[in-house]
């Protein structure tokens, strides 16, 4: 039996990074097959990037809504334009808020029809260890109150993060899907080209990271590991792919620890296409779900090294293909990580054991679980 079309809202705040990643997929996939979707956006933190890909799909309808990050006197007006985006585009069959901000504003309804509610937290600000007993708080009782009673469905993006909602939060497991993020087949067959691009030295072991440069990534952890090695390594250059609120101190730390001929900062180069470049992934993030970067790696079948956080464990075999290091500030557990993963013999193993996995992360096999999930809650 043919079932019929959905007509689906897709709401988000955060427009870069991994959830926009996320969106953009999720709504070209759902497009493809049929389905009626309509996508809002927030402009405030959007990159050129993403509203490009977004238009390009050519949805329903795409609108602009502007949504801060932090609470504000302004999500008043954002919940009235939404709720009369809903009235005057729908009856929708399916509203689906991604991050905390969008996922709050959806899921505060006026009366009438029910239209089921779907979050995608894309990590809970609670997972972030450094938040204060304050933050955590008011973030947790929001997160904890609304997937209670006002979610259909809530949709963790990994194990951790599902285990995370329960025990931290008391939302029921019943209420709780986990589907992990897919990826598109990545680019390939232009390692030399970027490394022109970005001024990486022929023969170099590069170390790639990826990711905006703010606390939650830990960019500075990075560069105190790479510093370590640097000398012991005289082969090993660092790319750092993104930019944020904290390039500032990036550059001005990259200056400081006298390699700047051999750590590259760059915004340009898309982080899926740099991938090419690299001879392993770096990631020493405070607090992850499951980042697009890893997945991206992962199929790129990339040596990994991973802090632990969320996500890790999905796409990282400790000691297979990658290493997996204390979520701490002490940069030496990372350094002698670095050190172990391009030690030629032990890299050539890792290597191989990355390109056994790659075909683990498919982006059909994400669109596939969400459609089926939002079957399950339409009558």
């Amino acid at each position: 039996m043919t079932l019929p079309p959905l007509k689906i809202l897709q709401v988000l705040e955060p427009s870069g990074g991994g959830s926009g990643r996320h969106f953009v997929d999720l709504c070209k996939g759902l497009s493809a097959r049929g389905h009626d979707v309509t996508a809002i956006y927030s402009p405030l933190r959007a990159e050129e990037r993403f509203i490009g890909e977004l238009q390009a799909l050519r949805l329903s309808a795409v609108h602009a809504v502007p949504m801060t990050r932090s609470p504000s006197p302004s999500d008043f007006k954002a919940w009235q334009t939404i709720a009369s985006i809903i009235e005057q585009g729908g009856p929708f069959d399916i509203i689906h808020g991604h991050s905390s901000k969008a996922g709050a504003l959806t899921r505060m309804r006026k009366p009438g029809r029910h239209i089921p509610r779907v979050y995608t937290p894309h990590a809970f600000r609670t997972m972030d260890p450094t938040l204060g007993k304050n933050g955590r708080r008011i973030f947790g009782g929001i997160e904890s109150l609304f997937g209670r009673y006002l979610t259909d469905a809530l949709i963790c993006v990994s194990v951790d993060e599902k285990r995370h909602a329960i025990e931290a939060l008391g939302i029921a497991a019943d209420r709780l899907h986990v589907i992990i993020n897919g990826v598109s087949p990545p680019p390939s067959g232009r390692q030399l080209e970027i490394r022109q691009r970005l001024g990486v030295r022929k023969g170099a072991f590069v170390f790639g990271a990826v990711g905006r440069l703010s606390r939650q990534k830990a960019p500075e952890r990075l560069i105190d590991a790479f510093s370590r090695i640097a000398r012991e390594r005289p082969e090993a250059e660092l790319v750092m792919i993104g930019s944020g609120e904290l390039e500032g101190a990036v550059r001005s730390q990259i200056r400081a620890s006298g390699l700047e001929p051999r750590i590259h900062l760059d915004s340009e180069v898309n982080g899926a296409e740099a991938m090419q470049a690299f001879n392993a992934l770096v990631m020493p993030s405070r607090y992850e779900a499951m980042s697009y970067v890893m997945l991206e790696a992962a199929a790129s079948g990339l040596p990994l090294i991973l802090s632990d956080v969320g996500g890790a464990s999905t796409v990282l075999n400790n000691g297979a293909n990658g290493l997996l290091v204390a979520n701490s500030d002490d940069p030496t557990e990372l350094a002698n990580a670095m050190l172990k993963v391009s030690d030629r013999c032990r890299y050539a193993s890792m290597l191989a054991a990355a390109n056994a996995r790659k075909h683990l992360y498919e982006l059909e096999s994400m669109v596939d679980e969400t459609e089926r999930l939002y079957r399950s809650l339409v009558p």
